[in-house]
């Protein structure tokens, strides 16, 4: 249970801070954004604030924002259909009603004859065998099943903004989840202190080796077996090479310098070597600067090893059986989680920093995607024929589902069977 709520409190800040990104600048650009969503599928809650309604989705894979533009409009008016109008007060059409005209028997009924919602916003259409033009208020709404779809004039079309403003809506959203990952690590830092990169003990174990030898927190190791030491680095990998053999510290402690025989334990290294460990943690330091200069390097870092992984992945260093799919992450979060609030938040930083990454990748479906063919569009000078980039990124996300089921499928058997 603590996997599961630890699960939806991470995915949610992740894909709620992303899709955020995407809203925030799309309505800073004059975009009408119909939808804000959360996950896929059918919706399980809903509400409407000013133009965007605010959707929760059965399916956890992600979610998106609905700007006005990327895809063609889903209702309709022809010439012939019999609609219903409502006016405001200044006799603009408000409200054009599809379907179900009984249920709005405010309604002035006509036939259309011709209709433009989103250049000149007017529609002609016959009254009573007269033909009439009614002006259409900028941000009226087409209720079809009693469900209310504003329409959309050019100028807050997605296509109508320039590029840059289009690319930066694009990219917000990986950008965000840079920033979230920044201030986790920073908070990270503030409750858990900045790591100081000397060879001073902070946190000690109470069953560990420098335990048994009376080491305590904030001493300071000047060398090892006579081998001076300067950085963290310097201590852990003397450590590391002698396990299960008694080292002489040198220590210096409230400004007394003495001697202790410590006999690091043994445990299995990443390689699969058996390595010494004596069970202490590295000394930290609370500071606000040092916190947020941590942020951004621990940022810079994570991105660092996730680029190098990638590539790995593209020269076959790195095969498809190793990536961790949504089984693996839940199952790798359960862990994180296990361990406590500090790791946890360690972890979710480094999946918003991988969802920034991945999200970025010139693939189509993808942000990175998008961001592509608004650059061809600038080399080009105009843009690429809407059904075409649609049909590439419809085809994109069907490969990406497919990729999904085989990362799942290898999750399933390396945790299950």
């Amino acid at each position: 249970m603590n996997t599961l709520i630890a699960i939806i409190i991470i995915f949610g800040l992740l894909v709620f801070i992303h899709e955020w990104g995407h809203l925030y600048f799309a309505k800073r650009a004059g975009i009408l954004c119909r939808e804000f969503a959360i996950g896929f599928g059918p919706k399980l809650f809903s509400f409407r604030r000013d133009e965007t309604l605010y959707t929760i989705r059965l399916l956890p894979l992600g979610g998106f924002v609905r700007m006005a533009g990327e895809d063609p409009e889903l209702i309709q008016i022809k010439p012939g259909y019999e609609i219903g109008l409502v006016f405001n007060r200044r006799n603009q059409v408000s409200e054009i009603i599809v379907n179900n005209k009984s249920k709005h028997p405010e309604a002035k009924i006509v036939t259309v004859e011709r209709v433009d919602l989103e250049k000149d916003l007017f529609i002609e259409a016959y009254e009573d065998g007269e033909l009439v033009s009614f002006p259409v208020h900028e941000k009226a709404s087409i209720i079809y099943d009693e469900e209310p779809t504003q329409i959309a004039p050019l100028d807050r079309q997605f296509g109508s903004k320039t590029i840059p403003q289009r690319a930066l809506a694009i990219f917000a959203g990986p950008m965000m989840n840079f920033v979230l990952a920044f201030l986790i690590l920073t908070a990270f830092a503030l409750l858990a202190g900045m790591p100081v990169d000397e060879s001073r003990i902070g946190m000690v174990s109470p069953e560990g080796a420098a335990a048994e030898a009376e080491l305590v927190e904030n001493d300071r190791i000047l060398a090892i077996n006579g081998q001076p030491l300067e950085t963290w680095e310097d201590l852990t990998s003397v450590i590391q090479k002698h396990p299960n053999q008694d080292l002489v510290f040198e220590v210096e402690r409230n400004g007394q310098v003495f001697e202790a025989v410590v006999t690091p334990q043994e445990r299995q290294g990443p390689t699969g070597e058996p390595e010494g460990f004596i069970g202490v943690g590295q000394s930290t330091t609370f500071t606000v600067l040092g916190s947020i200069k941590y942020g951004v390097t621990e940022t810079y870092v994570f991105a660092k090893l996730i680029f190098e992984a990638l590539g790995m992945l593209v020269t076959g260093q790195f095969s498809l059986d190793q990536l961790a799919g949504p089984v693996g992450i839940y199952n790798y979060t359960g862990q994180a989680a296990e361990m406590g609030i500090l790791v946890l938040m360690k972890w979710a930083a480094i999946l918003s920093v991988n969802l920034g990454i991945i999200n970025l990748l010139p693939l189509p479906a993808l942000d990175g995607g998008r961001l592509m063919f608004i650059g061809v569009e600038a080399l080009r000078g105009k843009p690429i024929d809407p059904q075409k980039e649609g049909l590439v990124h419809f085809i994109g996300f069907a490969l990406l589902m497919l990729l999904m089921l085989v990362v799942t499928w290898n999750d399933i058997n390396k945790f299950f069977l």
